[in-house]
C-alpha cells in the first residue's frame, strides 16, 4: 500500500545551507537542496561576507524558486541542519542557509518599520482578526529605539522571537525585499501551531535583592547593604579573596517583572570600585529595581538548556515539529559550549531530525524584551499524532 504524501501545511519545511567563496555558488547550492518542495515563504541567513551582496541573493532565489516571501538577513553567524550529519555553524566565511515551506496565505504577513505604530497602521486589522501572533523577528542593532520598539510590537500584535542582524554594512534585513532599520519579520496567526523557550546560559548565585541606591549604570547598595559585600557573600570565598575572578564570570541579572518562568536580563559587571563598594553594571538601574547575581559557565549554561529543550518538548506534546528555528548569543556557542556545534548538538539530540536554521545575534529577542547571553527555540509544529 502506498502512503499518500503529506499536505503542504502539514509537511516539513526544507533547508539548505553552504560555504563558497562567491555568494552565486552558495546559492545555486542552497537552491538545489530546497528544489522540489511546495513552499510559498522563505527565510534567508547570510554571513557578513556577504553583506554587499544581500539583494543579489535575495533577487536570485525568489526569481529561481517563484517564493514571494522573505524574511531574514545579514548575520554575525549561522546555523543550519536536518540531521546530526548535516549541522553545521557558519562564523566565518561566506555562507548562506535557506528554509522553505508552506504555510496557509491567510495565516502570515510580512512586515518592516521602524515604528510599531507604523507596522501596526499597516497590519493591525489582519492582526485583530487573526491574533495573537507569534513574530519571527530581526531587529536593527543600530536602531537606538530598538528596545522600546519591541515592547510596543510585543504589546499590540503577540509574543516576538528573533534577534539582531548585524551591526556593519549596507542593509541588512529582508522583508519581501532589502530593507534596514527598526524591526523586520514574519507575524504568524494564531491557527499555526507554534512553541517558544528561552535559555538563560546563567545560574542564579543568591537570592533576589532590591536596589536602594543607585545611579546611572552604577549600584551602590543592595538591601540597605554594599552592593560588592553582598557580591562577595553569595560569590564565594575563591572570588572574595580575589575579586578580580569576577570578571567574565560574575554577572548581573535583572528579574522581568510579571515572569511566570523567572526570566532575567542578563548584564556584564562592567567596573568594581573595592574602595567604595560600588559596581559599574551595563545598564541603567533604578532604586527598587530587583537585582540578583548570577553564574555563567559551560556548566551553568549546559544545565539551562537542557532545562530548556525539557520544556519546550514536554509543550509540544508529542506533535511533528515542522521547522525549528534558533538565535543564539555570539558569546555563546564554542565560547560557552567548549567546542563548535555542541550548542546545536544539544538541540539536535532533544529534537531529533527536523530541519532547523538559525544566527548568532548581539541580542536576542524573545517576548516583549531584548536579552542576551540567551537562546531562543521556536518550533512551528504539525497535526498531533
Amino acid at each position: 500500500m502506498t502512503m499518500p504524501l503529506p499536505m503542504p501545511e502539514t509537511a516539513p519545511f526544507a533547508i539548505a545551507h553552504a560555504r563558497a567563496e562567491h555568494w552565486g555558488l552558495a546559492a545555486k547550492a542552497c537552491l538545489e537542496g530546497v528544489a522540489g518542495t511546495p513552499a510559498n515563504v522563505g527565510i534567508l541567513y547570510a554571513t557578513e561576507a556577504f553583506n554587499q551582496n544581500l539583494s543579489s541573493i535575495l533577487t536570485f532565489l525568489r526569481e529561481t524558486t517563484r517564493i514571494e516571501h522573505w524574511v531574514g538577513g545579514v548575520v554575525p553567524g549561522l546555523c543550519a541542519g536536518g540531521d546530526d550529519s548535516s549541522d553545521a555553524e557558519y562564523m566565518n566565511g561566506g555562507a548562506l542557509a535557506v528554509m522553505t515551506g508552506w504555510l496557509p496565505e491567510a495565516d502570515f504577513r510580512s512586515f518592516s518599520g521602524l515604528e510599531a505604530a507604523a507596522i501596526m497602521g499597516r497590519l493591525g486589522s489582519w492582526i485583530a482578526t487573526n491574533g495573537p501572533c507569534v513574530a519571527m523577528v530581526h531587529g536593527d542593532p543600530r536602531s537606538p529605539g530598538l528596545p522600546a520598539l519591541v515592547g510596543a510590537l510585543a504589546a499590540e500584535a503577540g509574543f516576538l522571537v528573533g534577534g539582531t542582524v548585524s551591526a556593519s554594512g549596507p542593509p541588512a534585513q529582508v522583508a519581501d525585499q532589502v530593507v534596514s532599520g527598526g524591526l523586520s519579520g514574519l507575524l504568524l496567526s494564531a491557527q499555526v501551531p507554534v512553541v517558544t523557550a528561552l535559555t538563560q546560559g546563567c545560574t542564579p548565585i543568591g537570592t533576589v535583592h532590591t536596589v536602594t541606591e543607585a545611579a546611572e549604570g552604577v549600584v551602590m547598595k543592595l538591601d540597605g547593604r554594599s552592593a560588592l559585600e553582598v557580591l562577595k557573600e553569595e560569590a564565594g570565598e575563591l572570588i572574595a579573596r580575589d575579586i578580580r575572578r569576577a570578571a567574565g564570570y560574575i554577572h548581573v541579572g535583572l528579574p522581568v517583572a510579571g515572569s511566570d518562568r523567572g526570566d532575567y536580563l542578563v548584564r556584564s559587571l562592567l567596573g568594581i570600585d573595592q574602595r567604595q563598594g560600588w559596581l559599574a553594571v551595563a545598564d541603567r538601574l533604578e532604586v527598587g529595581q530587583k537585582f540578583i547575581y548570577v553564574r555563567r559557565d559551560p556548566n551553568a549554561a549546559r544545565t539551562d538548556m537542557k532545562r530548556m529543550l525539557a520544556d519546550i518538548t514536554k509543550r509540544r506534546q508529542g506533535r511533528p515539529v515542522r521547522a525549528a528555528l534558533y538565535t543564539s548569543c555570539v558569546a555563546r556557542g564554542r565560547h560557552m559550549f567548549g567546542t563548535d556545534g555542541a550548542e546545536l548538538a544539544l538541540v539536535r539530540k532533544a529534537l531529533g531530525p527536523v530541519p532547523l536554521v538559525g544566527f548568532f545575534a548581539n541580542g536576542e529577542i524573545c517576548g516583549d524584551r531584548l536579552y542576551g547571553y540567551t537562546g531562543v527555540l521556536t518550533l512551528v509544529l504539525g497535526d498531533p499524532p
